[in-house]
């Protein structure tokens, strides 16, 4: 077999759209009617592109996001396309800055394109390039059912349910524990008992607040319940987990592989969910799977599922793949899940191409 030819980069071109979501998600910090994301496409002078995008959250990073990319440009053209060397380049070149953020999310990006342009390049998907099989992982349905109440809830979870996942998260931290109460009641009495419920309070409680809802829920039968508390207290997420006879879950909102060490290191959670961009992207994920193999932890995904797949084959403790499909709109290919496994396509990279004529429908202002 010959070897891949080296791809050296040509440049990057950066798109911001704003893709409406079928399902609105309002939570405790808002509601997020738009999915507001940032497509990179990394070419090379071989003709290789590598592809990815970005969830900025909110349409107020959206262009700080891209227009970072754009800069970023110029100290990227001409580089081997070497996505550690070049994680390890960006991270020394922002060190004084720092690399969370803003930075984290455009860090990432590149790096995400880049793992994506290497395995094209060698005609492997992510996850035969790093080294595993194409495996279906199991999938929980995390589209919607936010902070709608327990009239709405049971209709919009019986929807998610149809689509024959056998796990689906709902959003808590309502003004009051009744209410989060009756809405996991109602959710509940609507899919039956045999289909896992996750469940998210995105971040909303104090710790002693925290304590208390936890040890009310503990015989609602959550599969988890993730965030009670501030993503970076980790003391804070000890003791709620001391207090908890459900697992706790945390991690979208670790910086980076040495604050997920640090939570470890705190016993803040009995799960971890790496987000792929803020943990890194492909090169931050290798080092977070490592540190979870290690401390015997199961992972979950948060987030882009398209590329989350590839890695979830390639982490020893793999647990749950998130499922949304914000940005299925704007893919010519968007991910299924079937039976509730998500599967890794035998194609290359990680499968993501862009729709152009609904990206053009989509382009930010």
């Amino acid at each position: 077999m010959s070897a891949s030819p080296r791809l050296t980069i040509r440049g990057l071109h950066v798109r911001a759209v704003q893709v409406p979501m079928r399902l609105p998600l309002q939570t405790s910090s808002g509601t997020i009617r738009t999915a507001p994301l940032a497509l990179i496409d990394l070419h090379t002078e071989e003709g290789v592109t590598g592809r990815t995008y970005l969830f900025c959250y909110t349409p107020l990073v959206l262009k700080p996001v891209c227009e970072l990319l754009g800069n970023l440009d110029a100290v990227l053209r001409g580089l081997v396309l070497a996505p550690l060397d070049i994680n390890r380049l960006l991270h020394a070149r922002f060190r004084l800055l720092g690399t969370t953020g803003v930075v984290g999310m455009a860090l990432a990006g590149i790096d995400m394109a880049a793992w994506d342009a290497l395995a094209r390049c060698a005609g492997l998907p992510l996850a035969r390039l790093l080294g595993a099989a194409p495996v279906a992982v199991q999938a929980y349905n995390s589209c919607g059912l936010g902070l709608i109440g327990a009239q709405a809830a049971p209709a919009e979870a019986e929807s998610l349910v149809a689509a024959g996942f056998k796990a689906i998260k709902v959003r808590l931290g309502y003004p009051d524990l009744a209410t989060d109460l009756a809405v996991v009641r109602a959710v509940r009495a609507a899919i039956g008992d045999g289909v896992h419920l996750m469940s998210d309070y995105n971040q909303a409680l104090p710790v002693p607040e925290a304590e208390r809802r936890v040890r009310a829920l503990a015989d609602e039968g959550l599969y988890w319940i993730e965030e009670p508390c501030l993503a970076h207290d980790y003391a804070g997420h000890a003791r709620v987990r001391a207090a908890s006879r459900c697992p706790i879950q945390i991690g979208e909102n670790w910086w980076g592989p040495g604050e997920m060490a640090a939570s470890l290191g705190a016993g803040a959670s009995d799960f971890g969910m790496p987000d792929a961009m803020k943990i890194g992207g492909v090169s931050g994920w290798l080092q977070a799977a490592a540190l979870a193999e290690s401390a015997g932890m199961p992972i979950s995904t948060h987030l882009f599922p398209e590329v989350s797949v590839h890695l979830m084959a390639a982490t020893p403790t793999r647990h749950w793949l998130e499922f949304v499909d914000w940005a299925s709109p704007v893919l010519a290919r968007p991910m299924v899940a079937r039976d509730g496994m998500a599967a890794v396509a035998d194609e290359p990279g990680t499968g993501i191409d862009w729709d152009e004529a609904a990206v053009s429908r989509c382009l930010a202002p």
